[in-house]
């Protein structure tokens, strides 16, 4: 079965998570957390700017910042630096959206979409999320990484 256009410009993933917004915002934004389920990448988050590095200094992925509302969203630009094909490509966009839940549980929603002239990035980041995200639970939920 092959993809449609739809599937493969938008991509949609939703995890619950036994965590405040606040305590998911903090590991969305801070290298601290990040560096511990998203591939290692230092993500620094600030109203402006969306910097995820290597911990060194060498740019993963940067983006402008479009809207920033902590702890409930955070939608930004999204170039991909860690390969050459991706970091060819036109700039696609990542909206992270927390919603409350009873019982101190976080519903977090990740749209990557603009991924229609990105088809490395599409690719490159379809099977990315799903682990990113499980890692981000993993580690809100237990207190140590995935990996």
């Amino acid at each position: 079965m092959t993809a449609t256009a739809q599937e493969t410009t938008t991509q949609v993933y939703s995890v619950f998570i036994k965590a405040t917004p606040e305590q998911v915002w903090e590991a969305i934004t801070t290298p601290e957390f990040t560096q511990q389920y998203f591939f290692g990448s230092h993500v620094r988050v600030s109203a402006e700017r969306y910097d995820g590095t290597d911990g060194e200094g060498t740019a993963l992925v940067t983006g402008p910042v479009f809207e920033y509302d902590p702890p409930r969203k955070l939608s930004h630009g999204w170039t991909a630096h860690y390969d050459p094909a991706t970091a060819g490509e036109p700039a696609s966009r990542v909206t992270w959206e927390l919603e409350p839940k009873d019982g101190g549980i976080t519903k977090l929603t990740v749209v990557h979409d603009r991924l229609d002239a990105s088809p490395a990035t599409a690719q490159s980041v379809a099977g990315g999320w799903s682990f990113v995200l499980s890692g981000l639970k993993t580690l809100l939920e237990t207190g140590e990484p995935l990996t």
